[in-house]
């Protein structure tokens, strides 16, 4: 299969909470691009849905919005982030440098 991920990935650990139209929960942002990510929770959602998802950095708490890619039941589902603008983008960029 081919690599479709055009941004570098940082393996991690950070507290989220997230919101869609129908549901909301808990869980853990275990893979992290400046592209999306993939968040580890038992919520329900699907293709293709808005989610408001609020992440924990170690010294800043950030809330990005994105797009179900894809959901695994009972594991998580991946995100492709959503920018109002290049100023939303860069800042999130920032915050994921000072990680790796």
């Amino acid at each position: 299969m081919q690599e479709r991920r055009t941004a570098e990935r940082i393996r991690l650990d950070l507290t989220t909470r997230w919101e869609g139209l129908r549901t909301q929960g808990r869980g853990a942002v275990s893979d992290l691009s400046s592209t999306g990510c993939f968040v580890l929770s038992g919520g329900e959602v699907s293709a293709g849905e808005l989610i408001r998802l609020q992440i924990s950095f170690p010294r800043n708490v950030r809330v990005v919005w994105g797009r179900v890619v894809y959901a695994v039941a009972e594991i998580g589902f991946a995100l492709r982030f959503v920018f109002g603008d290049d100023a939303d983008k860069h800042a999130l960029d920032r915050l994921i440098g000072t990680l790796s």
